[in-house]
């Protein structure tokens, strides 16, 4: 059972290289239309990864920040696929750091934060306002890194900062079963049901 999850691991890591740089070019060439090319991506990961969405509860319409705990790479998907906002995720710098793969920051105007330099919550701040201006709704894992998926992690300051300071509408979000699907770490993936709950 643990070899076909490792190799169905495999199988998604390589179609996650492919469909994310197909992406990125995408959201370059098409910059007012990212949020459906990455709601089109998504709903094809549940398609391709095998697993399903349900929802729980209802999104706010006037919330302008939602912060989730994080578990997997599935959380993103998750939300991509059935929020009907365009999400502006607030990501560590690491990410956009990565050889073509941190396009995924900018090309659909994200922001990117450096956890080490106190100015980066200036440009949070800053970038955060500008596209809640925009009409878009800011997402972020306050915990501020993945968990095991059995209870949270301790909270970041940002996220509080955050909607302090631009005095944001906050709706947390609980997923459940990311892990499961697709775990990077001990590189092991699997179908099932993921939850979301509002």
């Amino acid at each position: 059972m643990k070899i076909l999850s490792n190799i169905r691991s495999f199988l998604t890591i390589i179609q996650f290289v492919v469909t994310v740089l197909v992406v990125i070019v995408l959201m370059y060439l098409f910059r007012n239309h990212t949020h459906t090319i990455r709601q089109a991506w998504a709903k094809m990961q549940t398609f391709l990864m095998n697993f399903r969405i349900k929802q729980h509860g209802s999104t706010s319409p006037q919330a302008t920040l939602l912060v989730l705990n994080h578990q997997s790479l599935i959380d993103i998907v998750a939300l991509e696929a059935i929020y009907p906002k365009n999400l502006c995720w607030i990501a560590k710098k690491e990410i956009q750091d990565i050889p073509l793969f941190g396009h995924i920051i900018p090309a659909p105007r994200m922001i990117a934060i450096d956890r080490k330099d106190k100015r980066s919550l200036i440009k949070m701040l800053k970038e955060g306002r500008e596209r809640i201006e925009e009409g878009r709704v800011l997402a972020m894992f306050p915990e501020g890194t993945r968990g095991d998926g059995k209870s949270l992690l301790p909270f970041q300051n940002g996220a509080k900062a955050l909607a302090e300071k631009l005095n944001l509408i906050v709706q947390p979000v609980l997923v459940i079963g990311a892990r499961h699907i697709f775990d990077s770490k001990k590189l092991l993936a699997n179908s099932g049901d993921v939850h979301v709950i509002y």
